[in-house]
């Protein structure tokens, strides 16, 4: 096993195959180095996590829907690095959007369970830049999207 699959068994994180685009764009672009994942939606149970922040989902349940997105981009980045994660030199940018109620404030601590994860499984090169930011609604009524930039070494 590698040294990240050793880190995300030791979370109990277990890398699905990934969704399938649903529109005209990449999973995942790699460039110069450099991986672009495209906005990952939460699944759990094979099923997306729906509903709107400070209304339908506190928080804390937010949080854990953005580090199911987290866990989806560790799985297209996965794919496209042909099963080798071992390959991420570090978590560059991540950028979270949360569908949230007038008056709803907690953006940070809601994208904080995405970036945490990043935290969790690449050690000090999971550390990164970071935006969480309030929308009024995200595809398919999810309360969470996030992207992520990553440094990749070459093969």
């Amino acid at each position: 096993m590698s040294k990240i699959q050793d880190r995300l068994a030791a979370l109990g994180v277990v890398l699905d195959a990934p969704a399938p685009p649903v529109a005209a764009y990449a999973p995942v672009v790699i460039h110069g180095g450099l991986a672009y994942v495209s906005g990952q939606l939460p699944r759990e149970g094979g099923q997306l996590v729906k509903g709107r922040v400070g209304r339908d989902l506190t928080a804390d349940a937010a949080a854990h829907a953005a580090r199911l997105c987290a866990i989806a981009v560790l799985a297209v980045l996965r794919q496209a690095l042909d099963d080798d994660l071992d390959r991420v030199a570090g978590c560059l940018q991540l950028n979270g959007f949360v569908a949230a109620d007038d008056g709803f404030e907690a953006h940070s601590a809601v994208i904080n369970g995405a970036s945490q994860l990043m935290v969790d499984v690449f050690g000090a090169a999971g550390a990164h830049a970071r935006a969480a930011i309030g929308v009024a609604t995200l595809p398919f009524g999810v309360p969470v999207e996030v992207s992520a930039v990553f440094a990749v070494e070459a093969r």
